[in-house]
């Protein structure tokens, strides 16, 4: 999180809702399910059956079973060589070494580092590289930096670039992501 952040917190009980999105996850909230939310800080954990709390209760768990979780995740791995790179990539993401270059400067071999990222992470070295700037980019988009500036920064040949991964990503053109 960057900037000023409110939280809400929701703790459901998985068997009162299969069927939703993962445990841990982020994900947008439209304006009725931040609404709900703030209806049921002020409901009781027993609440009767059949009142307007438990309907509310209810209409929370649908709306939740319907919203669009964002990639947002990056996972880092375990493994003290995979840490070196990851990291290196998170602080300058317009770093353009290969998984080659990372496997000569780390001694293992190329197929070592993608069996690695795979393991480790569930992605790609190539997937984890684009996370990380497109995280990368998000704080800066959310300082409210320049568009061209950020893709640029986040290892973007150019702005049209940046956007085209941007919208395949997000669904949306980066200066539409905090509207």
């Amino acid at each position: 999180m960057c900037g000023a952040v409110n939280i809400r917190t929701v703790f459901v009980d998985p068997r009162a809702a299969p069927n939703l999105p993962p445990s841990s996850c982020v994900f947008a909230v439209s304006p009725l399910l931040r609404e709900l939310f703030v209806a049921a800080m002020g409901v009781p954990l027993d609440y009767a059956p059949g009142t307007r709390d438990e309907r509310l209760m209810h209409l929370l768990l649908d709306e939740l079973r319907e919203i669009d979780v964002l990639p947002l995740h990056l996972p880092m791995p375990r493994d003290v060589r995979l840490r070196r790179i990851c990291q290196a990539l998170a602080t300058h993401p317009d770093d353009t070494s290969t998984a080659d270059q990372w496997a000569s400067k780390l001694n293992v071999t190329s197929k070592t580092i993608h069996r690695l990222f795979a393991k480790e992470t569930g992605m790609t070295f190539g997937e984890w590289r684009q996370q990380a700037r497109l995280l990368f980019a998000l704080e800066r988009l959310a300082r409210g930096e320049r568009i061209v500036d950020v893709a640029l920064d986040s290892g973007y040949a150019s702005q049209s670039a940046f956007t085209a991964m941007f919208r395949k990503h997000f669904g949306v053109p980066p200066n539409a992501f905090y509207r």
